[in-house]
Parts: structure tokens; sequence; C-alpha cells
């Protein structure tokens, strides 16, 4: 069982490391509160949509992050009778509502890059750089704030990822800011709006995949399965390997289960080689939640993928 244990300490570091990102989060949080507010003012007032869609774009990883923490705090309740999986996939939910929340401020975006193609407005550069620079502060220090525990959690890694984002995307306001200072290119400002707008739904795009992947209990991305199988039928006392199903469990967990054939034995004499299977799966695959059947006949095809699953029927 020492494998056993030791699999679930390091979960549970990983947990622990998970759980030091809330005061960050909180932080980040009061950040891209602060910065959209500001900048939506400036925008106003400079007639600046490239600012603006910034500021729509900031506002909108505020209610992301928002929503991140909520999950984050809904995360740790842990498993239940109803849940028995814990409540780790809250955070998926929350990714599905960011993207119809980006969505919308893409159309808005859109919407005001278009009218002001037709009816082009003079914009006032240097406030737009003054608050671009506020935007390019208050980015840079949330990602500052997020990138050690980035290390450690996928979760954070996205938002801080997402943070690095939004820093190059005030970076391109204010060289819009200090083009507009020069030359009355009005038609800069809506196109990089536009610009910006491809990135949200860039990024829109990968979380949705992400999510819906998860949703459909996909095979985690990065995990081969017949890479798995044959690697397993190598360990001593595995006769083979089959009906191989992964799925993440949420972002940062990996489920697993397989029927492992094995010669005709005492139950208790499959405990070492469990312990084997259980340690390889972990520290080779990163998978954490492995559910071993042990059999000594190959029952039903015998293929890596269960015939139930594939056929959607209980016939074979």
């Amino acid at each position: 069982m020492s494998s056993h244990i030791h699999d679930h300490r390091a979960h549970q570091d990983f947990v622990d490391v998970k759980d030091t990102s809330g005061s960050r989060l909180l932080i980040t949080l009061a950040l891209n509160l602060i910065i959209p507010v500001a900048q939506v003012i400036g925008g106003v007032y400079a007639h600046s949509m490239a600012l603006i869609s910034d500021a729509t774009h900031n506002f909108s990883d505020f209610v992301a992050v928002l929503l991140a923490y909520i999950a984050h705090r809904i995360g740790r309740k842990g498993a239940s009778f109803q849940n028995t999986f814990g409540y780790k996939r809250a955070e998926i939910l929350a990714a599905t509502m960011n993207v119809a929340i980006l969505i919308g401020a893409s159309a808005f975006i859109v919407y005001g890059a278009v009218e002001r193609f037709y009816h082009p407005q003079a914009v006032l550069g240097k406030v737009v750089i003054l608050l671009a620079g506020v935007g390019i502060l208050g980015n840079g220090l949330s990602a500052w704030l997020l990138h050690r525990d980035s290390k450690h959690s996928l979760n954070v890694r996205g938002a801080f990822l997402h943070m690095i984002g939004d820093l190059l995307t005030s970076v391109m306001v204010l060289i819009n800011g200090v083009v507009l200072i020069f030359k009355p290119w009005y038609w800069l400002d809506p196109l990089l709006s536009i610009l910006i707008v491809v990135f949200i739904l860039k990024n829109c795009w990968s979380i949705l995949k992400a999510a819906g992947g998860i949703l459909m209990n996909a095979t985690p991305e990065g995990l081969n399965l017949e890479e798995i199988k044959s690697f397993l039928e190598q360990i001593p006392g595995v006769c083979g390997v089959h009906y191989l199903h992964a799925w993440n469990i949420s972002v940062s967990s990996i489920g697993f289960s397989c029927h492992v054939e094995v010669s005709d034995q005492l139950v208790s004499k499959t405990e070492k080689i469990g312990e084997r299977v259980r340690h390889e799966l972990f520290h080779r695959f990163g998978i954490d939640h492995p559910v071993l059947q042990f059999e000594t006949t190959e029952c039903g095809n015998g293929g890596i993928i269960c015939e139930i699953s594939s056929r959607g029927t209980m016939n074979g």
C-alpha cells in the first residue's frame, strides 16, 4: 500500500499548493476591477474605442477571476454521497460561463468598432497612453502575483497566461496612443479593437475546447492509451490489460480505469501488482485516481476500448 499512500500524499500536496493561491486571486480580483473602471471612464473621455475594448476585456477578466475564485472555494468542499468525485468540476462550469461572457463582450467591441469605422472621432492620444499604462502596470502586477502558483496549478497557470495576454493587449493600446499623438490615424483605434477581439475569441475557443473535452470525459490531452497499455503489460505479473478509460476529473486530476489480467492467485497477492501499477501510472503518466479490476481471464473482446462504451449498448 506504500505506493498508494505516496500517490495520495503527492496529490494532497498539489491541493495544498492550490489553496495558497486564494489570497493572490483576491488581490488579482481587486486589480482587475479598478483597471477597467478607470479605462472605461478614460476611454469615454478620450473617445478611444480601443481603450474601451481593452477595458471590456479586462472587466471580463475580473468576472473570470471571480468565477475562478468561487469555483476554487466550492472545489475545496470534497466528496459527498451526491458528488462522489467532489466539486472540482465547478471550475469547468465557471470556464464555460466565462466563454459566454467573453463572446458577449466581443460582440459589443465589434459593434462599437464598426461604428467608429463609419463615423471616426478624434482620439486623445495622451489620455490613451496614460490609461493604457495603468493597464500595463495592473496586468503586470497581476501576472507577477500569479506566477509562483502557476508553476504548480494548471488553473492558476491559465489565469497567469490570461494576464500576460492582457498585458500585451494594453501595450498594443499604448502604441496606438503614441501613434495618434503624431498621426491622425483614427482608423487605427477601431482596427486595434478588432485585433483585440480576435485575440479574445482565440482564447475563448481554447477554453471551450478544453472544457468540452472534460465534460465529455475525453481522454486527457497528452495521454496515449496504447502507450499506457503497452507499458503496463510489461510489468511482471501482468498478463494483459484491456478496457482502458482515462478522463479528467478536473483540470488537475486524471481518473483512469482498466481491467488487469493476472494468473489465477489469491486476491491478496494482487496487491503488490496493484501497488506497482498505481505507482507507474502516477509517476509516468500523471494519473492520480486509478481504479483497477483484476481478472484471471480476458473478458469480452479484450480490446483497448470497452465494447459497451464503443457500441453504446449492453450487448457484446
